[in-house]
């Protein structure tokens, strides 16, 4: 499978933070994304390519208050089979709920 996430944390801004497709991540990611809106979340499914968009499941916010989305573009087997919003969450979350969490006071995620 390859698999873009983006995200922002409580102190620092948007960023790709896992991008297996090759090339540049935002040749995948900007078209991708740019299908969902301004939906707070979001699942769309173009081919083999899922794009999903979720609010974060811990219900974190950043330091203005704002909600954290969870910006996901998948392909490959792995994506076969996520046909929703909750079938993609309970799937891709748990690949990267644990690194977030590592990462989240941290002032940069890297």
């Amino acid at each position: 499978m390859s698999l873009l996430w983006a995200t922002r944390g409580r102190t620092w801004g948007f960023r790709i933070l896992r991008c297996t497709f090759p090339g540049d991540p935002l040749r995948t990611y900007s078209p991708a994304l740019a299908a969902l809106g301004d939906a707070a979340e979001g699942f769309r499914r173009e081919g083999g390519m899922i794009t999903l968009r979720l609010l974060d499941p811990e219900g974190r916010s950043d330091r203005s208050g704002r909600p954290i989305p969870h910006e996901f573009v998948a392909d490959g087997p792995d994506a076969d089979g996520l046909d929703s919003l909750e079938d993609a969450r309970e799937r891709l979350w748990p690949l990267v709920g644990e690194e977030y969490r590592a990462i989240w006071y941290h002032p940069s995620p890297t």
